[in-house]
């Protein structure tokens, strides 16, 4: 006679829960996939941005550090040694006069476009990989971020159709003016908050008036709203200042624009829409007072704009002629512009006729109406001053007229103000999309995505060229510089780094920023009466190194040479001098520089002077 015990039942008990959490399994993954289904082709798309971003920007990749772009690798140098030195706020090492460059006056890096909010995000990439790492991840990234976030504000704000929106979305972040940016612009086309910004104001302007069954206002969003606004306002300053003036610049013209065609409701959203945005104003104020003082009159600050906006200014035929750097673009087109960092204009003939086009066919929406104001009005600001044309500067003035004269506004480099219209065309070519797509009009749904894709083929991108730079010295790369130059100490290479050759700014940034250069790559006050100047004046000894540098000849070296070299020394406070053996003229500037300051030590593949 047998019996069951609990004992011996319990293993049986363990089986069935075995199996039933076997059998719960993929009923949970089912359900999971049931939820993302939806979201598929959204997530499809913002994958096909990243990838084409990647594409775009792979000249840079697998060594980043060994890699830079070919059309502007000064200012490539200039943003890693940004980068580094944004990191160092992990440390607690940070502020907004860095004595890292231009020592002993060092640098306002709020005067410069030093992205310090990227900086600081990306601060751990930058530490465990390098900050030419970071730059890669950035240049590709900031293209893909912006057309991920335009997608979203087209298709879940404005509930575009999918394509519509893709296409509008990607325009917006592979634009030629923003193929041409990516080269070591990373300010400017990190805009992936501006449509954030749409976005709240989009939802302010909802929330200010009655909306379906609410009569009134909704208070609590209006607050809301406004108060995000400030929040992305503030970190767009960290990342992009010009960025944030062209679009408040955009939208306020849109703004005025939309309230014309609709006065009605206008009036109605009115008094709600500007609590909100006092709300924003109020709360930007308190949070940039103290940045903004610093920029503008702090330390190291400067007066007036770096660059002329009369050479700065764009060519009324770059217009409808098809950037150098698009498919169907040629090398002829780059005379209508400053070089190649700022194509911002060019659009091409078959866009514009397309873009006039839908105009025509959508001129009854308010929105596109504000689209061609606000459009109109930073074109015609894009012409700077003078107009030219064609390369020749013709008698007529622009309405940039207005601006000059006005601070800081007028710092502003006119051509890009162009760049505004990358989004504004987005909106009138998804508007366009939109309506063919849902139409029941067989000719609409053939002849407009045609059209379009007619239009926007000629201009697509192509990627951006890379060349292979020289590796930094292991010096460096090896920590060993920690042997010569104090913990934060100025170390001076040789020849010293300048705004049109800043090889030596790499050094630095290898070290990420762990010591200080003298001179080097910057906005700084030291042109005329304090004006903004780029870099800063040398001194007699780095005169003298620049131009053994440049010619290889070792001129008389005397004791006055010797003493005007330890006084140069003692202003920069230095506590090492370097030279790559691989240096250009490295023998005649080794000769040189014991004449100055005495027998050099060799360290790896450097020359080294501790200076006591």
């Amino acid at each position: 006679m047998t019996s069951t015990t609990p004992l011996q039942s319990q293993p049986d008990h363990r089986e069935a829960a075995t199996e039933s959490s076997i059998d719960s399994a993929p009923s949970r993954l089912s359900a999971w996939v049931d939820r993302l289904r939806p979201a598929a082709p959204d997530l499809a798309i913002c994958l096909l941005f990243a990838l084409v971003a990647g594409w775009l920007t792979h000249g840079l990749w697998p060594d980043p550090a060994g890699h830079a772009l070919a059309l502007n690798p000064e200012d490539q140098i200039l943003y890693e040694w940004f980068l580094a030195n944004d990191a160092r706020a992990l440390f607690g090492d940070f502020a907004l006069l860095t004595e890292r460059l231009n020592a002993p006056d060092g640098v306002n890096l709020m005067a410069n476009t030093t992205v310090i909010a990227l900086g600081i995000l990306f601060a751990p990439v930058t530490l465990a990989f390098g900050a030419p790492v970071t730059f890669a991840l950035l240049a590709g990234g900031n293209l893909a971020a912006t057309a991920i976030a335009w997608y979203l504000l087209f298709a879940r704000t404005l509930r575009a159709h999918r394509a519509a929106a893709a296409v509008g979305a990607g325009f917006c972040g592979f634009a030629p003016g923003m193929l041409s940016q990516s080269n070591s612009h990373l300010h400017v086309t990190a805009q992936w908050l501006v449509p954030v910004m749409v976005w709240l104001i989009i939802r302010l302007l909802r929330a200010a008036g009655p909306h379906g069954d609410r009569p009134g206002p909704d208070g609590r969003r209006v607050v809301t709203s406004g108060a995000g606004l400030a929040l992305v306002i503030t970190a767009q300053v960290f990342v992009g200042e010009e960025v944030l003036f062209l679009t408040a610049l955009t939208l306020a013209a849109m703004t005025v624009a939309y309230a014309v065609a609709r006065p009605r409701y206008t009036w109605q959203v009115l008094p709600g829409f500007l609590f909100g945005m006092v709300i924003a104003g109020a709360l930007s104020i308190a949070a940039l007072a103290y940045p903004l003082w610093f920029q503008f009159a702090g330390p190291q600050s400067v007066p007036n704009g770096m660059f002329s906006p009369d050479y700065f200014s764009a060519d009324l035929v770059s217009w409808w002629n098809i950037s150098p750097l698009s498919l169907a673009g040629t090398a002829d087109a780059a005379r209508l512009t400053t070089g190649p960092a700022e194509y911002n204009t060019f659009l091409g003939w078959p866009l514009l006729i397309v873009a006039a086009a839908g105009v025509l066919w959508l001129a009854r929406r308010p929105i596109v109406l504000a689209c061609v104001a606000a459009g109109l009005l930073m074109a015609a600001l894009s012409l700077g001053p003078a107009v030219v044309i064609d390369g020749e500067r013709t008698g007529m003035t622009g309405p940039y007229t207005r601006l000059l004269g006005v601070p800081v506004v007028d710092g502003a480099l006119p051509m890009r103000f162009a760049l505004a219209l990358i989004p504004l065309v987005a909106v009138v070519l998804v508007l366009m999309l939109d309506r063919a797509l849902r139409s029941g009009q067989p000719w609409a749904r053939l002849l407009v995505p045609a059209a379009v894709a007619a239009a926007l083929v000629p201009i697509l991108p192509t990627p951006l060229p890379a060349v292979d730079r020289a590796p930094v010295p292991e010096f460096f790369t090896a920590g060993h510089w920690r042997d010569c130059a104090r913990p934060g100490g100025v170390l001076v290479p040789v020849p010293l780094p300048t705004p049109k050759e800043p090889e030596a700014m790499r050094w630095a940034t290898a070290s990420n920023a762990g010591f200080g250069l003298p001179e080097g790559f910057f906005i700084g006050p030291y042109a005329a009466e304090g004006n903004a100047s780029m870099g800063t004046f040398k001194q007699p000894t780095s005169t003298l190194l620049a131009e053994v540098a440049k010619t290889g000849t070792v001129p008389e070296i005397g004791a006055d040479q010797r003493q005007q070299a330890r006084r140069d020394l003692e202003f920069w406070n230095a506590s090492c001098v370097v030279l790559a053996a691989d240096e250009p003229n490295a023998n005649s500037l080794l000769t040189a520089v014991e004449a100055l300051i005495g027998p050099a030590e060799r360290v790896a593949d450097v020359w080294t002077w501790r200076v006591r």
